[in-house]
């Protein structure tokens, strides 16, 4: 796009945003392009030479004026395409319902009252949660109320500076996010919204309901009732932190519901604040996300850290690690503790017919082990829980990105407060036998062989500098990595008898080990994951070490 026809589009689009943030952001860039400032004048064409893209996960990307960031008009635009596909699903005589959600990032209150107007004004019964509350909430409305859709405007952990448009999708998808073709489906009707109907003319209606607190009561007495506390769990001294989201009010009824002690709180993190002031990425996973935390279980004698990210559907978990200091555990050390949790209850029940254990394909193999040993079925999956939630009789799914769907019959999504609550369930039960989740780890890796997981990730400002490197690294296949041998690579970007298509490689090597090499869906980021499986802990530790500085060494070696 060259800088005349950029200008053009943006004075377009000024006269349709109907936010004076935006328009005042849009009208001091335009100015300094008509200035003739090189800078701006590329700012300007990346924010006008392409259109934040619609997929499976939604949209998600930075907020400011432009076709390819957040901003209110994007959001309207989507929101109207969003409501032709929702009532082309529903018969000619009746009235589609759709739900909407919001947490507590910038803009996501405004993003989610022009949507309940928007689709108000397409005739949908349009429902508007009472308040900024967690993902998992507004996952569970859709099946609660019934709804055709719904949809949640959050960028989860993303940086400060992001927000997004989540949609799940009612009836025969449960409450699930959704897949292909939906959204290609749905993205075509945006776009025909964003060539033909001026922001200023689609239909708004102000004839939206508010839901009431019945929803956040059913939603907490049905996710106490998947893990109630076991004796002795108001011994427990256990930290919290809501890293700057919106879990906090939420988990605090449903441990009063459940029966679990009130967490010691990380107070400069309790309350939500969509600038994330004490943590450079509010992502629990990132360095240092968890240093306030574990500063606080120090300082309080506490046996167990728990943390839910910004809109409360990822959970991590801190335990002391035997040596005066304290262990995050990995999403796959989490996914494995509460798959055994899930696996013992339905063999308990009587209930491994036809029941399984799902993950997707980066996460550890190790769930498929405990699957096996406790007679249930296992499915690996496509990246994300799209994916995960409709695997066949799912009773526990995982991704090692700290996402777990606890109980599928009340929420048929990633959920960090029904895991929290699993996690001190289980934290309790071990406690009360004389172990602890650590002894429970050590456990695991007896009865189900020791599995060791790492990740190797590179953060770009360029996305095709991704794209370059995957195309490499299908061109040529390295030999070896580590010094092991690469015994078979399956490239599934046209899909599998398994598995539909992904932007996914996956490498074997001679000694059981796997790299998997894929673009993350939701950041800039090409990522590794690593999987071994080793004699003991220590060889494990030392076999994973050495493929992450090989996965280090590689990419560096494909992007020059």
């Amino acid at each position: 796009m060259t800088e005349h026809d950029a200008l053009g589009v943006a004075r377009a689009w000024l006269a349709e945003d109907p936010d004076p943030e935006t328009r005042a952001e849009l009208a001091e860039l335009i100015e300094r392009v008509e200035r003739g400032d090189a800078d701006a004048s590329a700012d300007l064409r990346d924010r006008f030479d392409s259109r934040l893209a619609f997929g499976t996960a939604g949209l998600r990307g930075e907020l400011g004026a432009g076709s390819n960031r957040m901003n209110r008009v994007l959001v309207a635009q989507s929101a109207a395409g969003l409501a032709a596909f929702v009532r082309d699903r529903v018969s000619a005589d009746a009235t589609p319902t759709i739900v909407v959600g919001y947490d507590g990032r910038k803009n996501s209150a405004v993003f989610a009252r022009d949507s309940v107007e928007i689709f108000a004004g397409a005739g949908l019964r349009a429902i508007l949660l009472p308040r900024m509350l967690p993902t998992p909430v507004l996952a569970f409305a859709v099946r609660h109320l019934g709804a055709d859709a719904g949809v949640m405007v959050t960028a989860s952990h993303n940086p400060p500076r992001d927000n997004g448009y989540k949609v799940y999708l009612g009836g025969a998808d449960e409450g699930a996010q959704i897949v292909s073709p939906a959204d290609s489906e749905i993205a075509a009707r945006i776009d025909a919204v964003a060539a033909e109907v001026p922001v200023s003319r689609i239909p708004r209606s102000l004839g939206f309901e508010i839901a009431g607190e019945e929803v956040l009561d059913a939603y907490v007495a049905e996710t106490a009732a998947t893990a109630p506390a076991p004796e002795g769990a108001a011994e427990l001294r256990w930290v919290y932190t809501a890293m700057h989201g919106v879990g906090h009010e939420t988990l605090q009824r449903l441990l009063a519901a459940a029966g679990y002690p009130a967490p010691i709180a990380v107070d400069a993190q309790i309350a939500p604040d969509p600038d994330f002031p004490t943590v450079a990425f509010p992502n629990p996973e990132e360095p240092g996300a968890m240093d306030l935390a574990i500063e606080t279980a120090v300082a309080a004698d506490a046996e167990l850290i728990l943390a839910n990210d910004p809109d409360a559907d990822r959970l991590a978990v801190a335990i002391p690690d035997g040596a005066g200091g304290w262990r995050r555990l990995s999403g796959n050390d989490i996914g494995l503790l509460l798959g055994w949790r899930a696996a013992r209850q339905a063999r308990a029940a009587g209930a491994t017919e036809g029941a399984s254990l799902a993950c997707s394909l980066v996460s550890s193999p190790g769930l498929a082990a405990i699957a096996g040993h406790y007679g249930l079925d296992f499915h690996e999956t496509l990246t994300g829980f799209k994916w995960i939630s409709r695997a066949p009789g799912m009773v526990f799914g995982f991704e090692e990105a700290l996402g777990y769907l606890v109980d599928p019959h009340v929420v048929r999504d990633k959920d960090g407060l029904s895991a929290a609550v699993a996690a001190l369930q289980l934290a309790t039960q071990a406690r009360a036998s004389g172990s602890s989740v650590r002894g429970i780890l050590s456990d695991l890796a007896t009865q189900c062989g020791t599995c060791a997981s790492a990740q190797v990730s590179m953060r770009v400002d360029d996305l095709g500098i991704i794209g370059r490197i995957m195309a490499r690294l299908r061109e040529e296949h390295p030999p070896d990595v580590a010094g092991i041998h690469v015994s078979r690579v399956d490239d599934l970007l046209g899909g599998s008898d398994a598995l539909p298509p992904g932007d996914v490689l996956r490498l074997w090597l001679d000694d059981g080990s796997r790299l998997i090499v894929r673009p993350s869906g939701t950041e800039p980021k090409l990522k590794v994951y690593i999987d071994v499986r080793g004699d003991s802990a220590e060889d494990a530790a030392s076999r994973t070490a050495a493929l992450e500085d090989a996965s280090r060494e590689l990419i560096a070696r494909l992007q020059g």
